[in-house]
């Protein structure tokens, strides 16, 4: 009986590793990606890929909402690419009105928090 419970608990602190692990390889990218979509017109195709690359893996390992949430982010991202460009002068009132993985955090901290234990 024990032995299950240590192979169970291994799973699940693996399981909870795993996706900590993508969760911050997306908000980095995501991130760095936005702060360069505010900035520019040029998008970076390559970087976006790796955005949605990391979205492709949540949607093996990750709840519907984080998914929905990662997919919203990237579409702020692209939206962000395509309207006008921002002066330094606007970034700090433009960044408390706007932070693109607010949503995708908080879906985050739910999902991690609902996993079962054992």
């Amino acid at each position: 009986m024990s032995r299950r419970r240590r192979v169970r608990e291994r799973h699940y602190a693996r399981s909870i590793s795993k996706r900590e692990r993508l969760y911050r390889s997306f908000i980095e990218e995501a991130s760095r990606v936005y702060a360069d979509a505010l900035v520019s017109d040029k998008s970076e195709i390559p970087q976006l890929v790796n955005l949605y690359a990391l979205i492709g893996r949540m949607r093996i390992l990750s709840s519907d909402q984080v998914v929905q949430a990662a997919e919203r982010a990237g579409r702020l991202i692209i939206e962000t690419y395509l309207s006008p460009n921002r002066e330094f002068g606007d970034l700090p009132g433009f960044m408390e009105e706007m932070d693109p993985l607010r949503g995708f955090g908080e879906a985050c901290r739910r999902e991690l928090h609902s996993i079962p234990s054992h």
